[in-house]
């Protein structure tokens, strides 16, 4: 469908809604194919999402735990209007107070904010997981962390089928010791996707985006999101503290706690890695290189950890230092 048809769409929709008579602005967009736009109304605002079908998107995810975010008192958007069938959602508008931009202006900020995002995670995982999530099991987590095998290796050095078969081998018998598909997990949980709502109160001052692809998952899979950024560095002392601070709150030692969070590390910085050479390589969007550096670090951190001894032998005898060579070589 060509951009003015859908365009076309998305005026139409918006003429059935209490925002018929809105201006709209464009609102920056993200790694998927959604596009955004800011409905400005009397002094009020919404955002429009527009997740066109025919790319691949689908609207229902978004809404199903939007609402089930918003039953837990959660600050997902409310959903103000729909049209799920051509991909159309009118949600309330959280602002632009992303984490990482207050950090950015007001640092002293940064350990009350993280504090409320790990309280978040708390809340989500002493609730009932949401009904019929898919689970995020060492069988699903093993091939995804070989995407960095797929994408980041193919991409700097070239296809090696036989070291990722060595990978995974190594890898799922860690997963399986050490994680637990037993709370919900958004999956996307660091700062460019929460939003500070200071007026709010408690776990409401977290603003959520961007958890369409929640799944049923080990605990501490959102926390390492939250804390190994792959956009932003978080201070030592904070991830420090935020860690203690879930380890205490569920009651666990947090020898414990890091265990499993530098196991869930791995597999997720393999994943991102592997997600970021493929943005590049194939779908053009080479900017997303520029962070690997980053989640490589975090990746040397996790492999650090005494239960990965086996999986660290294998990636750094497979796996390429993200040098300027090889980060070019991603570009191209």
């Amino acid at each position: 469908m060509r951009d003015h048809d859908r365009a076309e769409l998305a005026r139409r929709f918006i003429a059935t809604t209490d925002w018929a008579a809105a201006d709209l602005r464009p609102l920056a967009g993200d790694a998927s194919n959604r596009k955004y736009l800011r409905l400005h109304l009397n002094g009020e605002t919404a955002v429009l999402m527009d997740a066109a079908p025919e790319l691949g998107e689908d609207v229902r995810p978004f809404v199903a735990v939007a609402r089930w975010l918003t039953d837990l008192g959660l600050s997902a958007p409310r959903i103000l209007a729909e049209d799920r069938a051509r991909g159309f959602l009118l949600i309330e508008d959280l602002g632009d107070a992303l984490f990482a931009r207050v950090v950015e202006r007001e640092a002293g900020l940064e350990a009350a904010m993280y504090e409320a995002a790990v309280d978040v995670l708390l809340q989500l995982h002493a609730a009932t997981p949401m009904a019929g999530l898919v689970p995020y099991d060492p069988a699903t987590m093993a091939p995804l962390a070989a995407l960095a095998y797929d994408w980041y290796l193919a991409g700097s050095l070239g296809r090696d089928d036989t070291a990722k078969s060595a990978f995974l081998a190594e890898i799922e018998p860690v997963l399986a010791t050490y994680t637990d598909c037993s709370v919900t997990i958004l999956r996307d949980y660091h700062a460019e996707n929460l939003l500070w709502l200071p007026d709010r109160d408690g776990t409401a001052r977290v603003g959520l985006l961007d958890f369409q692809d929640a799944m049923l998952g080990d605990p501490g899979y959102d926390l390492v999101s939250l804390l190994m950024d792959a956009r932003r560095d978080v201070s030592a002392a904070v991830e420090a503290r935020m860690i203690a601070r879930y380890a205490e709150a569920r009651g666990l030692s947090p020898e414990a706690v890091e265990a499993r969070y530098h196991v869930v590390g791995a597999q997720r910085n393999l994943r991102i890695m592997g997600v970021f050479a493929r943005l590049s390589r194939r779908d053009g969007k080479a900017h997303y290189v520029d962070l690997i550096p980053r989640v490589w670090g975090h990746l040397m951190r996790n492999l650090a950890h005494p239960a990965l001894a086996g999986v660290a032998a294998r990636v750094m005898a497979d796996l390429p230092e993200p040098t300027p060579e090889v980060l070019e070589r991603l570009r191209r």
